[in-house]
């Protein structure tokens, strides 16, 4: 089956703050499992949205459903995937500084079986926090919006 991830709402290419030190030449990609350095779908800050699809298999476990592929992170039944806030410098040099995680243990297990059925999954969510910056850490409802395609 299929993940889709449908961002809106980017920070820009630069942004600052109080306690946020600030960046410039902002991009945002999708890291796969265990390679903090390899980013699917690199777009920049200020991109109008972005968009990334990735594959996973659902697994039946006595537990419920698990998702698993290779831009999933974390345990059975505690998967997330890492959205990773990045600066790009002149020669294409990639320094990560902020990650957001989407918690797919936050994902409403009826959503999860019609995602099963239909062969796809859908995150809607805005990528700008309330500060103006880059969206970081835990995300869940109502911060991300998960249906079946």
């Amino acid at each position: 089956m299929e993940l889709r991830i449908e961002a809106t709402d980017l920070p820009g290419r630069s942004c600052a703050g109080p306690a946020f030190p600030g960046a410039t030449g902002i991009h945002v990609g999708v890291q796969r499992r265990g390679r903090p350095d390899e980013l699917l779908g690199l777009r920049p800050g200020d991109a109008p949205t972005a968009t990334w699809t990735l594959e996973c298999t659902a697994v039946r476990t006595p537990q419920g459903i698990d998702l698993r592929g290779a831009h999933l992170q974390g345990g059975p039944h505690a998967r997330f995937v890492y959205l990773s806030w990045v600066t790009v410098d002149e020669g294409g040099s990639l320094t990560m500084f902020r990650r957001a995680k989407l918690m797919l243990d936050a994902v409403d297990p009826r959503i999860v079986e019609a995602a099963v059925a239909s062969g796809l999954l859908v995150a809607r969510l805005g990528l700008t926090d309330g500060r103006g910056q880059p969206l970081c850490a835990a995300v869940r409802p109502p911060a991300v919006s998960w249906s079946a395609g």
